[in-house]
C-alpha cells in the first residue's frame, strides 16, 4: 500500500507536536506537515494530497468540521481523522456527515491512534472506539438520525452540514451580533441574515440563537470573538 503521508491540524503547539512525533516513529507513516489553523490547513491539503489528515475539531478560524466537509466537496481523496475533548453522538453525526473517517477523542492512547490512521488509509472508518466498515457506520448513522427525528420531531434531517456562510452567522450570533450587525458585518442582507438563521436552528435542532450559541460553544466549534484574535 505503500507510505502513509499525513498532515496534522492543531492549534495546540504540546498536542500537535505529540500527534506528530508519535506518528514519525512508525516506519510506514511519513508526517509531512502540520499547521495551527484550519485555512492554512486546508491549503497545505489541496497542495499535498496526503493521504490521511489528522484534524481538531476545535480550530481557530475555520474549524475541524468546516475543513471535513470542504476535503470532501473538493474530492480531494484525504480521509479525515477528528480529534476533539467533545464526545456525543450528536458531534459525530455532524462529523460523519461533515466527511470525516473517524472520531477520536482528544485522550486517544498514542499507540491506537497509529492503528486509526492506519485503519482509515485502508478505507475503514473508526467511532466509538470500535474498527467499522462503510455499511456498519450508514446502520450507526441511520440509527441515531432515526433516534434524533424522533426526539426533535423534525420533518427534515437533523444534524446536516451547516454551510461556510452558516458558520460564519453561527460565529457572530456566539458573540451576540443582531441580525442587522451581522449583514452590515458580512455585506449581505439582514433577511438573508434571518435565513440563515433559521436554517441554522433547523440543522441544529435548537429552538433559539441561545441555545445555537451554546451548542457550538459546547462542542468547540466557534470561540468567543474569533473574528477578533
Amino acid at each position: 500500500m505503500g507510505e502513509i503521508t499525513v498532515v496534522v491540524i492543531d492549534d495546540h503547539p504540546l498536542f500537535r507536536q505529540g500527534v506528530v512525533n508519535t506518528l514519525s516513529l512508525e516506519a510506514d507513516i511519513l508526517v509531512v506537515a502540520e499547521a495551527a489553523d484550519g485555512q492554512k490547513g486546508l491549503r497545505l491539503v489541496r497542495q499535498l494530497r496526503p493521504k490521511v489528515a489528522v484534524v481538531d475539531i476545535n480550530l481557530p478560524g475555520m474549524n475541524g468540521l468546516q475543513l471535513a466537509q470542504q476535503i470532501s466537496t473538493e474530492k480531494l481523496g484525504v480521509r479525515v481523522i477528528l480529534v476533539t475533548a467533545y464526545d456525543d453522538d450528536e458531534q459525530k453525526i455532524h462529523a460523519l456527515n461533515a466527511g470525516a473517517a473517524a472520531y477520536c477523542s482528544k485522550d486517544v492512547q498514542p499507540e491506537k491512534l497509529v492503528d486509526v490512521v492506519r485503519y482509515v488509509n485502508s478505507g475503514g472508518y473508526y467511532l466509538d472506539d470500535r474498527e467499522l466498515d462503510h455499511a456498519e457506520v450508514m446502520k450507526w448513522l441511520g440509527q441515531r438520525i432515526s433516534d434524533a427525528k424522533r426526539v426533535y420531531g423534525d420533518p427534515g434531517e437533523p444534524y446536516q452540514p451547516l454551510s461556510a456562510r452558516e458558520m460564519e452567522v453561527l460565529t457572530h450570533i456566539v458573540d451576540g451580533r443582531s441580525n442587522k450587525e451581522i449583514a452590515v458585518a458580512l455585506g449581505i442582507s439582514p433577511q438573508t441574515v434571518k435565513n440563515h438563521v433559521t436554517a441554522i436552528l433547523r440543522k441544529l435542532g435548537v429552538d433559539d440563537r441561545t441555545q445555537a450559541a451554546l451548542y457550538a460553544i459546547r462542542r468547540g466549534w466557534v470561540r468567543f470573538h474569533q473574528q477578533d484574535s
